[in-house]
């Protein structure tokens, strides 16, 4: 069975029904961090025993075995400290996945049940929150100092992404689908961190990017966050849990790929005398190529971690959440510097040989000078 992208919706009430109450929900805040070139996840389970868990998807509605992370990442339960978000506890425990391609999520997870415009309040404060991200950082950081020797060239980078899938698995005394016809002002709210009404155009905006299997579940994504009305939404959280980790790698590459072109500019540059010295920019040719090797490793594992074929529901969630945070976009301009990259290290090869030959050719006049002048001065 195929699914269908639901139609573009008209915008809907600006506020649900107070007989709307989430009776069985949670909202999982995510934070994704660069952690190294590559995570051995064979040596992750040896190291932390038998608290590991291989989390592939389940494979349910009837979808072909055509998408699945490989390999499958692992994930890791680890206790936090507490914290509260509108006035509402996390969860006392969160769940760290790794990926074999260098990256990490931290999910915390925070009960929704209740009204469903309590939406409004937690979206807000989940939008750049301080305290989570701090926390976040601490755990991944201290996490990564446990699992160091299965994590090669192993950081934790600045960068970070953030994203927040609100997970509704039942509402009291009505079906899901109520919920998509009469809170979808809530949903674009949230989802933008906002707790002023949006105008028509943007809850349009947010509420058209949907996407639907059956009669009573939606998916709603937009580029902070989204909405997953289904009583099984498990393997749709961790597709945009990866699309996520996909951004942040992409950014940090791009970030790479710029000090790289730097770097390889200031080489091209005249050296003067010290141009023609023994391994003279060597150095710099040598960063520049670890550079295109880093990057190409990168964006090949983080592109192929997962298998996407056919036309089943996972893979239109993937390519939905793809086109809302400009994955697309960000391949086209990391090609773009790859390549530029690969052109300036050729230049920069064939400038070290001319310096070679030019210093050869001088030496070569040099040996000739002096082979005549020191007979015209009677030395031998």
């Amino acid at each position: 069975m195929t699914a269908n992208p639901a139609p573009n919706a008209a915008p809907a009430s600006e506020s649900a029904p107070s007989s709307l109450i989430i009776e069985d929900g949670v909202c999982v805040a995510m934070f994704a961090y660069d952690v190294g070139q590559h995570i051995d996840l064979n040596a992750v389970e040896r190291i932390v025993g038998g608290q590991s868990q291989r989390r592939g998807l389940k494979k349910r509605r009837g979808s072909p075995r055509h998408f699945e992370f490989d390999p499958a990442p692992i994930t890791l339960t680890q206790d936090i400290e507490s914290i509260e978000v509108a006035g509402r506890a996390l969860e006392p425990q969160a769940d760290l996945t790794l990926y074999d391609f260098g990256a990490v999520t931290l999910a915390y997870r925070i009960d929704l049940r209740g009204p469903l415009g309590a939406l409004v309040d937690i979206g807000v404060e989940l939008y750049e929150n301080a305290a989570l991200l701090a926390s976040s950082r601490k755990q991944v950081e201290a996490m990564m100092a446990i699992l160091a020797p299965a994590v090669r060239k192993g950081h934790v980078a600045e960068f970070v992404e953030d994203y927040c899938v609100y997970q509704i698995l039942a509402l009291r005394d009505h079906p899901l689908e109520r919920a998509v016809r009469s809170g979808g002002g809530i949903f674009a709210m949230a989802l933008r961190a906002d707790r002023e009404p949006l105008s028509d155009q943007a809850q349009a905006d947010v509420l058209g990017s949907r996407l639907s299997f059956g009669q009573d579940d939606t998916a709603i994504v937009d580029w902070n966050g989204a909405i997953l009305l289904d009583a099984d939404s498990d393997d749709g959280l961790a597709v945009l849990a990866y699309a996520n980790v996909e951004l942040l790698e992409m950014r940090y590459l791009d970030h790479q790929l710029d000090r790289a072109l730097e770097i390889a500019w200031e080489a091209t540059q005249a050296r003067g005398w010290t141009a023609f010295l023994p391994g003279a920019g060597a150095a710099e040719q040598r960063r520049v190529a670890e550079f295109q090797i880093d990057g190409a490793l990168l964006f090949e594992g983080v592109n192929n971690a997962v298998k996407l074929l056919g036309d089943q529901y996972l893979a239109r969630l993937y390519r939905l959440a793809s086109d809302r945070l400009h994955l697309p976009d960000w391949d086209a301009s990391i090609m773009r510097k790859l390549d530029a990259l690969d052109r300036m290290y050729q230049k920069i090869t064939d400038q070290r040989a001319a310096w070679r030959m030019e210093a050869l050719e001088w030496v070569i006049i040099v040996l000739i000078a002096v082979s005549i002048i020191l007979p015209l001065m009677g030395l031998k």
